[in-house]
C-alpha cells in the first residue's frame, strides 16, 4: 500500500473547542416492541423472523440521535430470505414512478450485512427515522422555525399511503420530527396528500396548497391552513370546507393535474398567481396560470405560463426571481416586482425521464407570460439543476438569510428488496442557496448553505501535490465517511497545445456514455476518489475531463463515477455529469459532500452540480479512505490547495414533547 500524503496543516487543535451537539439520550425510551430484541431461543423455524427483527433493531438504533456504533455485527441480512418487493405503483396511480428496480441490471441479490445496511444511514442529510419518503413540500420559515413537510409512508419503505411528515429546525441542518402534519383523511386526498408548496401572506398568514389524489384518483388542488397561527411549530394544520379549491379543467387529464407552485403577486393588477404543471395531448409540457385574491375563487388564465414541446408531463413546478446584479448576493422574495436587476427562473420536474431542469428568461406581468433567454437551453431540454439523482426540488425564500434555498429529493439507487431490509428510503439534498452567476449570466449558482461549515471537526490540508499521467496519491485525512472537501486543480501551462500535437481535435466526450474515470483521454479525467478502499477494489470518483475541440478550444466536463462504487450487484451504477463553464483565468475547482451512502458535489462554485447514492461493501466505517488521482495521459496536473474536514452528525431526532 502506498503511504498517505501527510497534510501539511492540521485543524484538529484549532477545532477542538468546536461545539459538539449532545447525543439523544434514549434512555428510559421504549423502541417498538416489534425492534425489542428477543430474550430467548427461537425454534429454528423462527430465525427469519429474527433476522428481520434484528435488522429493524440495528436501523432504529442508527437512525435516533445520528450516533453510530463503530462496531457492529456482520450477520447477513438477507441470506436464506425472500423479501417481497411490490409492482411498480407510482405510475399507475397518476405520478412518476417511484422506484428504481426497473433501471436494474439484475445479477441477482447480494448479501447485505447488517454492518453494511446501518452503515448506509446519513448523518447530516435529512432523513425520516424510518420508512419512504419522496418529495420535499411547503418549505418555509416561521417565527424563528424552518420548516419542512415531505412525502412519507407512514407504513413501509416503499412509496404508499402518502401524507405529509414534518420537521422543524433553527439552522436547517439539526432537524427535530414532529408529528404528522396531513394526513389522507378526505374524499378529495383519500389516495394520497401529494406535493404542495406554501405562500405566507403580507398580513402573516400561510396558505398551503397542495394536491390531492381523490377516492377515484383524479387530481385536485386543496387548500390548508395552521390551525393555530400563535404555534411557531405549526403543528396543527386545518383544511379548508371549500376544498377542492380547483379541479381539472377541460383539455387537462384528471391525472395530470399537480403540484401547485408558491403564488407570486402580480404589479399589474395586485392579485395572486399560481402555476401548476400538466401536458397536452400532443405530449407538450406546461404550466397553467391561475388568478386568485383569497386562495378560495381562482381563475384559470388564457395565456400559458409556457409551453415546450415534446417535454411530457411537467411536475412540480417552480418558479421564482432572481438578482443579476453582481455585488447582490442576495435571494430574492417570490413576490418581488419584475424590471432591471431581475430575471426569473422556471423549472419543473420532467416525469418522462425524473431530471430536474430549469431556464433563466423574463416574466410578462401584463400577459402572465414567461420567455426564456436562450430557446436553445428552454426548460426540459437545456440546464440542470444537478446532473445525478435529485428530483421533485422545491425553493422557498429565507427573509432571515435573505436567501433562496433548493430542497431535492434524493432516491435511491439500490434495490427495494436492499429497502425494505434497511426499513427507510430516500433522502432529501443538503439544503443549497441559490443565486443567478452574474459572470456567465446564463446559469445558477448552487451552494451548500453556509450552516453546514458549523459541523466542521478536525480539517487537513494538502498543497501544491503534483499528479503525473496514471498517478494515484492516497490522503491521510482519518475517518472518511462524513467530509466537506475542497479542491482546486490546475492544468500544466499548454495543455491545449499538448492535447492535440499528436491526434489533433479529440472525439466528443459525454460523462455518462464513458468509461469513467478508468477512460483515459489526453487531458483526463483526474480529480478524487472518495469512499474508496484501500485497494481502491470499490471507489466513488468526482473528476475532470478536458476535450479540445476543432476550433483549438478547450471545454471541461466536470463527472461523477459509480461504476466502482460497490461490489454488490443489485445497484444502478451509473456516470453522471456535464459541461461546466471555465471561465478565462479560474483554476477548476470542486466542493465535494460526503456522508455515508450520498455524494454530493459542486464544480466552480456551483455552476454544475452532481448527487450520487453509492453503497460500499468494503469502503465503510474506518476503511474508507481519500485518493487524489491522474489518469489522463498527456498532462500534468497539480492539487493546488486540497482542504478536507471531516463532519459532525446533524443529530436529528424527534422533538421533545411529540413523542
Amino acid at each position: 500500500m502506498i503511504p498517505a500524503v501527510p497534510a501539511i496543516v492540521d485543524d484538529a487543535a484549532q477545532n477542538a473547542n468546536a461545539p459538539l451537539l449532545p447525543e439523544t439520550n434514549l434512555k428510559g425510551r421504549r423502541p417498538p416492541a416489534r425492534q425489542k430484541r428477543p430474550t430467548t431461543v427461537l425454534p429454528a423455524i423462527a430465525w427469519t423472523v429474527l433476522l428481520l427483527a434484528l435488522v429493524g433493531l440495528v436501523v432504529y438504533r442508527q437512525g435516533h440521535g445520528g450516533g453510530r456504533a463503530d462496531t457492529i455485527g456482520d450477520e447477513v441480512a438477507s441470506a436464506g430470505r425472500a423479501v417481497e418487493v411490490a409492482a411498480s405503483r407510482g405510475a399507475v396511480q397518476g405520478v412518476s414512478e417511484k422506484s428504481t428496480a426497473s433501471a436494474l441490471l439484475g445479477g441477482g441479490a447480494y448479501d447485505w450485512t447488517n454492518a453494511m445496511l446501518a452503515w448506509q444511514r446519513t448523518a447530516f442529510h435529512f432523513q425520516p427515522q424510518k420508512n419512504w419518503m419522496n418529495d420535499p413540500n411547503g418549505p418555509l420559515y416561521y417565527k424563528g422555525w424552518y420548516h419542512l413537510f415531505y412525502q412519507w409512508n407512514p407504513d413501509g419503505a416503499v412509496w404508499g399511503n402518502i401524507t405529509w411528515g414534518h420537521a422543524v429546525s433553527r439552522d436547517l441542518l439539526h432537524w427535530l420530527h414532529l408529528p404528522l402534519a396531513m394526513v389522507p383523511d378526505h374524499w378529495y386526498d383519500i389516495n394520497g396528500v401529494w406535493t404542495g408548496s406554501a405562500t405566507q401572506l403580507p398580513d402573516g398568514r400561510i396558505v398551503m396548497l397542495y394536491t390531492g389524489s381523490t377516492e377515484d384518483g383524479a387530481q385536485v388542488q386543496l387548500l390548508a391552513e395552521p390551525a393555530d397561527p400563535s404555534d411557531p411549530l405549526l403543528r396543527r394544520w386545518a383544511k379548508s370546507e371549500a376544498n377542492p379549491v380547483l379541479v381539472p379543467p377541460p383539455g387537462i387529464g384528471l391525472t395530470d393535474f399537480r403540484d401547485p407552485t408558491t403564488a407570486w403577486l402580480n404589479p399589474a393588477d395586485k392579485a395572486w398567481r399560481i402555476t401548476i404543471g400538466s401536458k397536452n395531448q400532443e405530449h407538450a409540457g406546461l404550466a397553467l396560470v391561475y388568478r386568485t385574491e383569497d386562495f378560495l375563487h381562482y381563475d384559470l388564465l388564457p395565456t400559458l405560463l409556457h409551453v415546450v414541446q415534446g417535454t411530457g408531463m411537467w411536475e412540480c413546478v417552480d418558479f421564482y426571481r432572481v438578482s443579476t446584479e453582481p455585488a447582490a448576493g442576495v435571494g430574492l422574495d417570490t413576490s418581488t416586482a419584475p424590471g432591471a436587476g431581475v430575471k426569473h427562473v422556471l423549472k419543473t420536474s420532467l416525469d418522462d425521464d425524473r431530471n430536474d431542469y430549469y431556464a433563466i428568461g423574463t416574466y410578462d406581468p401584463a400577459t402572465d407570460r414567461w420567455a426564456p433567454d436562450d430557446a436553445a437551453i428552454d426548460v426540459g431540454i437545456g440546464l440542470r439543476y444537478d446532473y445525478g439523482k435529485f428530483y421533485a426540488s422545491k425553493t422557498f425564500y429565507d427573509p432571515v438569510g435573505r436567501r433562496r434555498v433548493l430542497w431535492g429529493w434524493i432516491g435511491e439507487s439500490d434495490s427495494e428488496r436492499a429497502d425494505i431490509l434497511k426499513g427507510w428510503a430516500s433522502l432529501q439534498s443538503i439544503p443549497r442557496t441559490v443565486l443567478m452567476d452574474t459572470k456567465t449570466g446564463s446559469n445558477l449558482l448552487q451552494w451548500p448553505v453556509v450552516e453546514v461549515e458549523n459541523l466542521r471537526m478536525r480539517g487537513k490540508r494538502f498543497d501544491g501535490l503534483d499528479l503525473q499521467p496514471g498517478s494515484v496519491v492516497p490522503l491521510g485525512v482519518g475517518r472518511a465517511t462524513q467530509l466537506d472537501i475542497e479542491a482546486v486543480f490546475q492544468v500544466q501551462a499548454g495543455a491545449a497545445a499538448a492535447g492535440g500535437v499528436a491526434a489533433g481535435a479529440e472525439a466528443p466526450y459525454n460523462c455518462s456514455a464513458s468509461a469513467g474515470a478508468a477512460g483515459r483521454g489526453s487531458l483526463g479525467p483526474f480529480g478524487l476518489l472518495v469512499l474508496a478502499d484501500d485497494g481502491l477494489s470499490e471507489q466513488t470518483a468526482v473528476y475532470f475531463y478536458l476535450v479540445k475541440g476543432a476550433d483549438g478550444k478547450l471545454s471541461t466536463h466536470f463527472c461523477q463515477d459509480a461504476f466502482r462504487s460497490s461490489k454488490a450487484n443489485d445497484l444502478v451504477k451509473a456516470v453522471y455529469g456535464s459541461l461546466v463553464p471555465v471561465l478565462d483565468g479560474e483554476d477548476l475547482s470542486v466542493r465535494i459532500l460526503v456522508d455515508h451512502s450520498i455524494v454530493e458535489s459542486f464544480a466552480q462554485g456551483g455552476r454544475t452540480c452532481i448527487t450520487s447514492r453509492v453503497y460500499p461493501t468494503k469502503a465503510i466505517y474506518d476503511s474508507a479512505r481519500v485518493f487524489l488521482f491522474n489518469n489522463a495521459t498527456n498532462v500534468n496536473v497539480t492539487a493546488k490547495s486540497i482542504k478536507i474536514w471531516e463532519l459532525n452528525s446533524a443529530y436529528i431526532r424527534p422533538y421533545p414533547d411529540s413523542s
